[in-house]
């Protein structure tokens, strides 16, 4: 017959009497509780202005330090000493030089050709045209084309065309040319009325003296409305420039420049009181008004 299971009294009272309460023990999962949390405390309004300040502190100072330098400041002494240290060191071109350049494109060699009994053909005569339309339009001396069998003309670019007569004025001894071939940067010489024109200011006269040239020379207008009569023809000309640059056989129908460059008359003549035909001081030319009618033009 089976033993009934017997316990221990003491055993039982020792798991029945009470102990102290065990600590619960804590879940790694569970988050800890709100009041436990570390909170991180905001701005204030004042604090975030105070920021804003020194933010805008700093992007000023670096503004600051990275502007470009103030521009020096110029005095009347600066640009004298500028002024003095470019003439010292630099070599400026002359009025006349200048005068010159300002209307050589436009000047043009006029070579009249004859024919000999024999049919072949030689130059008859050299002067001098100045072109005053950019479509070829040439005034030179009636008595450098006239009588001429044919006429040729080389630009200042070397271009070389044939030309016709297509007007003249003989009381003044101008013709005017209308060049068949033409360039292409052509330029017209630049025209100037003669009213305030005096004795003493500058000239220069370009031309081809003796088939030589381009060629510049230099002076002063020597006087005005003069007179002059042709040891040739007798022909009497009238209200002439005179002038002193030396001008000699080949001139003839170059033009007369003022010191700005502008064309102020055409040479027709220099004095000859003896049978040399050379340049002795005193030239003439006919006013650049005159000339101007003389191609059907009205400039002033």
């Amino acid at each position: 017959m089976p033993r009934p299971v017997r316990y221990s009294s003491s055993r039982s009272a020792r798991a029945q009497a009470p102990g102290p309460a065990a600590a619960p023990r804590a879940d790694p999962a569970t988050p800890p509780p709100a009041a436990q949390r570390r909170r991180i405390p905001r701005p204030s309004m004042q604090q975030l202005q105070w920021l804003l300040l020194a933010l805008l502190a700093l992007l000023l100072a670096a503004l600051w330090h990275t502007r470009p330098a103030p521009a020096p400041r110029i005095t009347q002494q600066a640009i004298d000493a500028a002024v003095l240290h470019t003439l010292e060191h630099n070599s400026l071109p002359a009025a006349a030089a200048r005068a010159a350049a300002a209307v050589a494109p436009s000047v043009v060699r006029v070579i009249g050709y004859a024919k000999t009994r024999r049919g072949t053909e030689v130059e008859r005569s050299v002067g001098t045209g100045v072109v005053i339309v950019d479509k070829g339009v040439i005034l030179t001396n009636l008595h450098v084309v006239a009588g001429a069998d044919r006429l040729g003309v080389t630009f200042a670019d070397g271009t070389e065309s044939g030309a016709s007569i297509t007007g003249a004025q003989p009381e003044n001894d101008l013709a005017v040319l209308q060049a068949h071939n033409l360039p292409d940067d052509l330029q017209a010489a630049p025209l100037r009325s003669t009213q305030k024109l005096r004795p003493g200011d500058g000239v220069v006269v370009l031309g081809f003296p003796f088939g030589i040239g381009p060629s510049a020379s230099a002076g002063v207008v020597s006087g005005l409305e003069r007179e002059f009569e042709s040891p040739e023809g007798g022909q009497q000309l009238r209200n002439l420039i005179q002038f002193d640059a030396a001008a000699n056989p080949g001139n003839s129908g170059g033009p007369l420049v003022t010191m700005d460059g502008e064309v102020v008359g055409i040479v027709t003549a220099i004095l000859n009181p003896t049978p040399a035909r050379t340049f002795i001081g005193i030239g003439f030319a006919v006013p650049i008004e005159n000339a101007a009618q003389a191609a059907g033009m009205s400039p002033f």
